[in-house]
């Protein structure tokens, strides 16, 4: 990993208004003023639109042929680097695109390129929020009302993110703990400079406050398409709020509101081979979508999106990280072989016996996952490890199986309904926990018509959690598998990572295993920032772990067994 000193940042720090939808100002060339902003033609309504517009589809990091980077797409690039350091996303080999994320190292120390990534993603979208609170004013007129409504809820959305991501602790462990600087509209340039990092308690009452003035301004809107925020995803915002802060209270209130007009996915949807996870649906509430105009569908040959790394079933000219260069993300073994064979989740993943077979086996078993079979085979025996544990829940575009430049052209889920029911079932068992078991055996069995309550409850190092709530965590993991939640669950559950058991498929020499979180999911602040803002303090740079760990002995409480096997076989 090169090591580059980052200059002085103007997207995290300035607050210089945009000129177009997502375009910054370079202070030292053009200006323009609020006035001539609030006035042009259109102008709020455009700047409202890049809020949401500015999620994905461009290169925001990178500038120029030789910096576009794989994964400088957007938001959901976030959900892979958060995911992969953890334990339930495997990449495929040591030298995947996202091995940095995974390896964990000083790689991701603050004076590395990759610290930036975050700082910059997440200060330009905030900063396209201010631009539009700014125009609003304090007390916005009625057709302003609804778009101040939608910057409030996308700010809060924002700093949640970075409030999970950079405190050692999280709310509930540590009310002091140090989030990151909190830059708003009323943000004075000079302060900048000695902006302290928030502590849990005032980020998180800053992100409520955020949202009960979303909640107020959204209150009617009725919103085009679910690529913009509503009520309801205000009502799903407060419950993940309320969630980290262990308000459980109110986090079953708010999740149950945030149901309202949603429905389950079941399996025809879950496992669509057109539309699976690309399309949304009764279950999604919120998302985002790649378009034909993207500069990452339009140049390096789409493959700095996220259909590149989460499609498989795309051969045409032979590019797409995953379906052609080997780059694929499994499915941790153990999560695998813990869901049954009668939960139809399990069918978004390859059985690892399947890599077992001779080919013409192979390809006959994977036709009961794909229409392309011998695209699969042929992906899983690239880089990778064999076809076992590979991902098809993601599909890619309906019509673009032979085309990466219409494959790609996906919608991705930033929210669904499924996290809500398991966030009311969360809280309520907190509070009362024969509720809480059953409002999770109503989720649980509509996606496994034989699951019984007490199967999933290992605790991961870390006993201080119920066997409830380690039910809940689980259900969890195999529900929201790839969307950006595992890292978030590990810090708020306080639990450890497991990369290093019997028969694993994580990567030989990160096998790590850990009873707490590890130091490595608390994100360095880049080094420009503390450079220029006096009061900024930082995160240690991470170091990774020299050896692999010894292997951890599971429980057999909730193993699934083979029909081969038996628990005497499995016992440590």
């Amino acid at each position: 990993m090169k090591k580059i000193l980052i200059p002085f940042l103007t997207v995290a720090f300035g607050l210089t208004l945009a000129t177009s939808c997502i375009e910054e100002i370079d202070p030292q060339s053009s200006t323009i003023t609020k006035d001539q902003a609030a006035n042009a033609p259109g102008s709020y309504d455009n700047f409202v639109s890049g809020i949401t517009s500015s999620l994905a589809g461009t290169f925001q990091f990178g500038a120029g042929a030789d910096k576009r980077y794989p994964y400088d797409y957007g938001y959901p690039s976030f959900y892979q680097m958060r995911d992969v350091m953890g334990q339930d996303l495997v990449p495929s080999f040591s030298g995947h695109q996202y091995s940095t994320w995974y390896s964990c190292g000083v790689a991701l120390g603050p004076q590395y390129l990759l610290c930036q990534f975050p700082w910059t993603y997440y200060y330009s979208w905030i900063k396209n929020c201010n631009t539009v609170l700014s125009l609003a004013g304090e007390n916005p007129d009625t057709d302003k009302m609804s778009g101040a409504g939608i910057a409030y809820a996308m700010r809060a959305m924002f700093y949640m993110d970075l409030a999970r991501m950079f405190a050692n602790k999280t709310y509930a462990l540590d009310k002091n703990a140090e989030t990151v600087p909190i830059v708003t509209e009323a943000t004075a340039l000079s302060d900048l400079a000695t902006n302290p990092r928030a502590t849990n308690e005032n980020m998180w009452a800053f992100i409520l406050s955020d949202l009960d003035k979303a909640e107020q301004y959204l209150a009617d809107y009725q919103r085009p398409d679910k690529l913009t925020p509503d009520k309801s995803v205000v009502y799903g915002l407060k419950a993940r709020a309320y969630l980290v802060m262990e308000d459980w209270e109110n986090a079953e209130k708010y999740a149950k509101l945030a149901q309202a007009g949603y429905q389950l996915m079941g399996e025809a949807d879950y496992t669509d081979s057109d539309t699976g996870f690309n399309t949304p649906n009764s279950s999604w509430m919120f998302g985002l979508k790649f378009k034909d105009t993207d500069d990452n569908i339009l140049l390096n040959d789409a493959d700095s999106s996220w259909g590149s790394f989460m499609c498989l079933e795309v051969n045409g000219s032979g590019c797409g990280y995953a379906s052609s260069y080997g780059h694929q993300f499994l499915i941790d073994r153990h999560l695998y072989e813990t869901t049954p064979e009668t939960d139809f989740r399990r069918k978004c993943f390859v059985d690892f016996q399947i890599a077992e077979l001779p080919q013409n086996e192979q390809l006959e078993a994977l036709e009961a996952y794909t229409k392309y079979p011998e695209w699969i085979y042929a992906s899983g025996n690239k880089e990778g490890k064999g076809v076992g544990g590979l991902s098809l829940k993601f599909r890619p575009a309906k019509g673009g199986n032979d085309n990466q430049y219409l494959g790609f052209l996906v919608s991705v889920p930033m929210m669904r309904v499924e996290e809500m029911y398991l966030i009311e079932a969360e809280a309520a068992g907190m509070q009362d926990e024969s509720r809480g078991i059953a409002l999770l055996t109503t989720f649980a069995k509509s996606r496994d018509t034989s699951y019984t309550y007490g199967k999933h409850n290992e605790s991961y190092g870390n006993p201080a959690n119920s066997a409830f709530q380690n039910e809940v965590w689980w259900q969890r993991r195999i529900e929201l598998w790839g969307e950006g939640f595992a890292t978030f669950d590990i810090k708020r559950l306080n639990k450890g990572v497991i990369r290093s058991y019997p028969n694993t498929n994580h990567v030989e020499k990160f096998r790590w295993n850990s009873t707490t979180p590890p130091d490595w999911m608390n994100l360095c602040i880049v080094q420009s920032e503390t450079n220029y803002n006096t009061a900024c303090t930082n995160n240690p740079t991470p170091i990774a772990p020299t050896t692999d760990s010894d292997e951890y002995m599971w429980s057999v409480s909730y193993t699934h067994l083979r029909d081969h096997e038996t628990e005497a076989d499995l016992v440590c």
